[in-house]
């Protein structure tokens, strides 16, 4: 299968660190995460896609109508196009997919979001900052067992509505996800809090 995505891939160092996928917010790319990677989960390995919906030249992981109005069959394919990558991107490099994280920030966290609740079986945890509701659908009974999800939000942020991180962690835990819930007094962007909260979460992993 074709590694459709532009991307790069730098392999692990530490075996028992689990695999990373980076996914980056509206109007980055495939470096935009790495420093953070590394910082979270050093020593893991880190898969990270550029996205390959242009909105006026930022790139994106799917489209969208207006600040949190999405095109819901776009973010459909997208999500799907994407968990194909990924099952062809750990073919290709080797790393174990069962123990693949995803890392994603803004609009990379919202199609993590997706993969969970469309294709839940290309990722084992999530780590989630500044995610919304895209789909508002359950995940499937029993699909999401096993499986961890890190909700990392800010009480401040002016793009997401204060009752979507609850509303996502039910969405979740509806297919038995571990959902863990860190609400910081911030805006969209991260701090020091989060950082904090995530590697905390995938030490535990």
């Amino acid at each position: 299968m074709q590694l459709s995505y532009q991307h790069v891939f730098a392999p692990g160092t530490d075996p028992s660190a689990p695999p990373l996928l980076l996914l980056h917010g509206t109007g980055g790319d495939e470096n935009d995460l790495l420093a953070l990677g590394g910082q979270l989960s050093p020593g893991s390995a880190l898969l990270r896609p550029r996205g390959d919906v242009s909105e006026r030249g930022a790139p994106r992981f799917f489209r969208r109508f207006a600040e949190g109005v999405f095109d819901l069959e776009d973010v459909r394919a997208r999500t799907h196009a994407l968990a194909d990558f990924i099952a062809a991107a750990a073919a290709h490099y080797g790393f174990d997919a069962s123990l693949l994280t995803a890392v994603g920030f803004s609009n990379g966290a919202n199609i993590a979001a997706s993969l969970l609740q469309l294709r839940p079986e290309s990722l084992a945890a999530t780590v989630l900052f500044r995610a919304m509701v895209v789909i508002d659908e359950p995940a499937a009974p029993g699909s999401l067992t096993g499986k961890r999800v890190l909700l990392a939000n800010g009480t401040q942020d002016p793009i997401i509505p204060n009752d979507h991180p609850a509303r996502l962690a039910a969405l979740f835990r509806a297919g038995g996800a571990d959902v863990t819930l860190q609400t910081t007094e911030a805006g969209h962007g991260l701090t020091r809090a989060d950082l904090d909260a995530a590697q905390a979460f995938l030490t535990r992993l």
